[in-house]
């Protein structure tokens, strides 16, 4: 393991989710959830006698989940390549093909404060004031400050799966769990029938649209269809 990776599963392994979200993702909207990651600042390793906490506020944009395979997972904006090299090895174990249940997440920063105060008493204080407000979805995390968004992306991971058997049981009372004769989830079905509705009204890239019938191993059967698209416009 290189010393990035050594980083990276340093921060994985000392993030804590002090307040997790008070219900589920949403199954078929999209969720907002707005975040306080608190670190401890990486210079105060050489400063004594000194308690200062970082407090990072911000948004994260958690879009309706799909019935895939863990490419989806990828999708991400906002985050680091240390984000991206952790969420890799989500993928390498959980594998590449297993189908699961995956948002596209969009991190949305919003301040950085330097608070003069242990983060135990910040943790406190941001606690009441939630308590105060009553939002569900407003959570804190304890991370590491130098690599503070895959804190955050651990964090998601985390509720994900946490929410993975409400999505289930969701989705599957809809019957977008079902297979179809070709193997292939009525749920990707509908998605890809909403992508060609999108694309035939120009309000999304053709090229993306190819690459989900490309994952499905479907563009053969939808060619026709795609390709008239362009003689329509």
């Amino acid at each position: 393991m290189g010393t990035d990776d050594d980083r990276i599963e340093y921060a994985v392994r000392h993030t804590e989710i002090l307040r997790p979200p008070k219900q589920s993702l949403s199954t078929f909207g999209t969720t907002n959830i707005y975040y306080y990651l608190v670190t401890e600042p990486t210079y105060l390793e050489l400063t004594k006698d000194v308690n200062e906490t970082v407090v990072r506020e911000g948004r994260v944009i958690a879009e309706r989940p799909r019935i895939v395979t863990p490419y989806y997972l990828s999708r991400l904006e906002g985050f680091s390549l240390e984000a991206r090299r952790y969420l890799d090895a989500l993928i390498k174990t959980y594998g590449l093909d297993a189908p699961g249940l995956f948002f596209t997440y969009r991190n949305e920063p919003k301040e950085l404060n330097i608070v003069s105060a242990h983060w135990l008493s910040v943790v406190d204080k941001l606690n009441a004031e939630i308590d105060k407000r009553g939002d569900p979805l407003t959570s804190i995390i304890k991370g590491e400050d130098e690599l503070w968004d895959v804190s955050l992306l651990k964090f998601i991971y985390e509720v994900a799966r946490s929410s993975l058997p409400h999505h289930i049981s969701q989705m599957g009372a809809r019957g977008l769990l079902d297979i179809d004769s070709s193997g292939i989830p009525v749920g990707a079905r509908l998605r890809i029938e909403e992508l060609f509705r999108k694309t035939t009204r120009g309000d999304y890239d053709p090229n993306e649209l190819k690459s989900e019938l490309d994952r499905w191993n479907l563009f053969a059967e939808y060619q026709d269809r795609f390709f008239a698209i362009f003689k329509k416009r």
